[in-house]
């Protein structure tokens, strides 16, 4: 017997020098690869995609290969619930990254709860997203987004405070996402003693935008604010233009989608939003990096990112779930849990160098405004809005 064990020994030691691994550590990636959501989605999984290839490369996490296990949410609630049952059942993962909607992130991350296993929303902006759970006497539920009690707060400081545009219209979709954010954007206006002149809402999949903006025009609205994804919100800025009445467009992160921006041509020129990264220029050697290996990757079109803050934040969750597997030592969900709770050495990211960037009380990654900037689109880019946010800085902190 102990000349079996040591041929193992020598065997298994073999195998991880020459490349192999000890064990896979499965984790789940969830998101809409499909639809209208999916230029959200294809970008956040494949900026995983790209974490998980080089972490694998350099030897795993303790010599363990991450194995994603991809899933389509199509960006509905129920295939949500779907996946999140078949991933914890019958794939037994040790972690979930992904959610990109909302509501889909609601109705799932339930289970992730119930069966102690860490789950990374990586895209989804929802503010109640980490507090859907405030009675647990522990919360699974992490986020490395900027979420809407961040960004209503900036979009309604561009309009209200540098424009002086008092008379503001809010057009959301019917979603949990476009509803649970224009409550953010009603109370981040009434903080400059702001009501919007009109409120109008759409559902997705919508194509002609004409009587929700008659209304906001009426209304005698100075500047539309948006809580919604790309397609439609393109149908905002071309149903503008039909109605020959251009008002500059501030909103969510989204209005940064190929989606919109595509669709919505020369019309979605001046579309500004809040942002956790451009892609271009490069404003620290992290960034540039992940961006030359992005576009070698995946070669997306004219070299674009769909939708590079989605890229960028679920490349960076990869790296903050293995610096907590590699801390803890263990893929134990409460110990993963632990660890994200008090990670002890910085982890470099796209979006800012992490320095403890969770704990017990705050599952935020993105605490403050300070590591989100503004973002304007001009000739099918997304560019910097303030000159000063564009310049090469070292890491961005916290």
């Amino acid at each position: 017997m102990n000349i079996r064990r040591h041929i193992f020994a020598v065997v298994t030691a073999g195998m991880l020098s020459t490349g192999a691994y000890a064990a896979d550590i499965k984790v789940g990636v969830t998101g809409p690869y499909t639809g209208g959501s999916s230029s959200m989605g294809v970008s956040m999984r494949d900026g995983v995609r790209l974490a998980a290839k080089e972490i694998n490369a350099a030897g795993g996490i303790n010599g363990n290969k991450i194995v994603l296990l991809e899933r389509d949410d199509e960006a509905k609630n129920e295939r949500g619930v779907q996946i999140a049952q078949e991933l914890i059942n019958n794939e037994k993962v040790v972690a979930t990254l992904g959610f990109v909607n909302t509501g889909v992130a609601l109705a799932s991350q339930r289970f992730y709860q119930d069966a102690k296993i860490p789950v990374l929303n990586n895209v989804a902006t929802g503010t109640m997203i980490t507090h859907q759970f405030p009675n647990a006497p522990e919360n699974y539920i992490f986020r490395n987004a900027a979420a809407d009690n961040i960004q209503a707060p900036m979009i309604a400081k561009e309009a209200v405070e540098k424009r002086g545009l008092k008379k503001v219209a809010i057009l959301a979709d019917s979603t949990n996402y476009g509803q649970l954010g224009r409550e953010d954007l009603e109370k981040a206006l009434k903080t400059y003693g702001v009501t919007p002149v009109a409120e109008e809402k759409f559902n997705i999949g919508d194509v002609d935008m004409t009587s929700q903006l008659l209304k906001a025009k009426n209304a005698g609205a100075e500047v539309i604010l948006t809580y919604a994804i790309g397609p439609e919100l393109a149908q905002i800025a071309n149903g503008m233009s039909k109605l020959g009445w251009k008002k500059p467009m501030i909103g969510s992160w989204t209005l940064s989608m190929a989606s919109f921006i595509d669709t919505a041509g020369k019309n979605g020129n001046g579309a500004t939003m809040p942002e956790t990264y451009i892609q271009t220029p490069s404003t620290t050697p992290k960034r540039k990096a992940f961006q030359e290996a992005y576009l070698k990757e995946f070669k997306p079109k004219n070299n674009n990112i769909a939708s590079p803050v989605s890229a960028a934040q679920g490349y960076d969750s990869v790296y903050l779930l293995a610096a907590a597997i590699k801390q803890a030592n263990s893929t134990e969900g409460p110990k993963i849990l632990e660890a994200l709770q008090n990670l002890k050495a910085p982890v470099d990211g796209v979006v800012t160098t992490y320095n403890k960037p969770f704990s017990a009380t705050n599952h935020e990654a993105i605490s403050s405004a300070n590591d989100v900037v503004m973002g304007v689109v001009e000739n099918g880019r997304v560019e910097f809005l303030n000159a000063e946010d564009a310049a090469p800085k070292g890491s961005k902190k916290k």
